[in-house]
């Protein structure tokens, strides 16, 4: 049994195989839109990413303090602008003279909200579950802990006390 050259091409090459219809691609199942949601909300509820949502929402509030700003300080503003032609406009347009109220900034902190919602809340049933278990027993034999000490009188309680 011979095999020919473009089989035996087929099966040295590293090319992705093609797709047999099972709907898996290379890296594996490929995702519908609610396998896409799915995977969504399991990267936004992890730790990991409300860690980095609260350092982008630091980094975010920096130029709130560093930038004039319109809510609290209007003549600032106005005095930055005419002192700085081009980065006034630039700064208006992105929305630097009113941070706190922008959509860039108000995108960011309400992602960490339903980031940190998403992580509290499945890990809350787990607490008040353990809140409510029984404590766990006594050690039975106290002179085998690492602190333990036994000390005896023969004075009175009341004296002891």
């Amino acid at each position: 049994m011979s095999t020919t050259k473009t089989d035996a091409a087929e099966v040295m090459s590293s090319a992705p195989a093609d797709d047999t219809g099972t709907g898996e691609g290379p890296g594996g199942p490929q995702l519908g839109p609610v396998g896409w949601l799915r995977w969504l909300w399991r990267q936004l509820t992890s730790m990991r990413v409300a860690l980095v949502l609260l350092f982008l929402l630091s980094l975010a509030a920096v130029p709130g303090s560093l930038v004039p700003q319109e809510g609290s300080d209007p003549v600032k503003v106005q005095d930055f602008v005419d002192r700085h032609e081009t980065l006034g406009p630039l700064y208006e347009k992105i929305g630097m003279f009113h941070v706190y109220s922008s959509t860039w900034f108000s995108a960011v902190y309400i992602l960490l909200f339903v980031s940190l919602i998403g992580c509290i809340v499945p890990r809350t049933w787990q607490f008040v579950g353990v809140l409510r278990a029984r404590p766990p027993a006594a050690p039975r034999r106290l002179e085998r802990m690492p602190a333990h000490a036994r000390w005896s009188t023969d004075a009175p309680a009341d004296e002891v006390l």
